[in-house]
């Protein structure tokens, strides 16, 4: 599997499956089930991952695959891999707040090095060239052809008047209190990845992750975080966060543009 062969899929499973997820959020109703783990499920997820799974086990029978809606590939490990979330922020869903994507991306040795994210009911899309570097798709999201797309690239940062974005379903006291030794200009809320992305571009300087997240919800963001120049560290040591560990669970993170200057936990 090269770069070159690798992007044109997930963009393409992407979109197909946003249109798919949003047949069922534009239709009158839909039944929402409680997982195990007490989080919302839809028919749109479960759609979503049946679709992209199938298409990225057709393209690349050999390349381990990690899938939220797949508890059994949970148990898989390696530090190569193939990890999708096919709807980030099912309760932006349910409350059809907009704010959802679809996740697919390439974890390398630990490391996401090349993802997409889409949010079909934002019409936003960001995804990792074959090169590495980032870009925002615009236009009718063909699924066989790439539209219009423009380079994006974190901002350089002024650490006197930050931009802040923070979780819109779990923005809680201790993401205040860490928020508070920044210097902020003004903070904005969004739901799922989302909030990489809008570090990517420059829109945010900072997100900082109090809170639980599995590797699934933040590879593909960091991937697209990453080819625009940003970083992702823990929130403890602010060493790289890395992927494949054991069940997959995410210790707290800080998203950012480098010219940003951490303070400490």
């Amino acid at each position: 599997m090269t770069y070159d062969d690798l992007v044109p899929v997930i963009r393409r499973l992407a979109i197909e499956a946003g249109a798919k997820i949003m047949e069922i959020y534009n239709s009158d109703d839909f039944d929402v089930k409680v997982k195990s783990d007490d989080s919302p499920v839809t028919a749109a997820d479960e759609a979503a991952d049946a679709l992209i799974s199938a298409g990225l086990r057709a393209a690349f029978p050999d390349m381990m695959l990690v899938t939220e809606e797949q508890a059994a590939s949970h148990k898989e490990r390696g530090d190569t891999f193939l990890i999708v979330d096919p709807l980030d922020g099912t309760k932006e869903f349910i409350h059809r707040r907009g704010d959802f994507t679809v996740n697919i991306a390439l974890v390398e040795k630990g490391v996401p090095t090349r993802g997409v994210v889409y949010a079909p009911a934002r019409q936003r899309m960001f995804f990792t060239l074959a090169d590495g570097s980032t870009v925002e798709e615009t236009g009718s999201f063909d699924p066989d052809t790439i539209g219009e797309t423009r380079p994006i690239r974190v901002a350089d940062s002024d650490n006197s008047a930050l931009m802040v974005v923070a979780s819109k379903s779990h923005r809680d006291q201790a993401t205040d209190d860490y928020i508070g030794k920044y210097n902020v200009k003004d903070s904005k809320s969004a739901g799922s990845s989302l909030k990489f992305c809008l570090v990517a571009t420059g829109e945010a300087d900072l997100y900082p992750r109090v809170g639980r997240t599995m590797e699934w919800d933040t590879a593909a963001g960091h991937a697209v975080l990453a080819g625009a120049g940003g970083k992702v560290v823990r929130f403890d040591d602010h060493a790289p966060l890395k992927y494949g560990k054991e069940g997959y669970a995410n210790p707290f993170f800080i998203a950012y543009a480098p010219a940003v200057e951490l303070k400490e936990a």
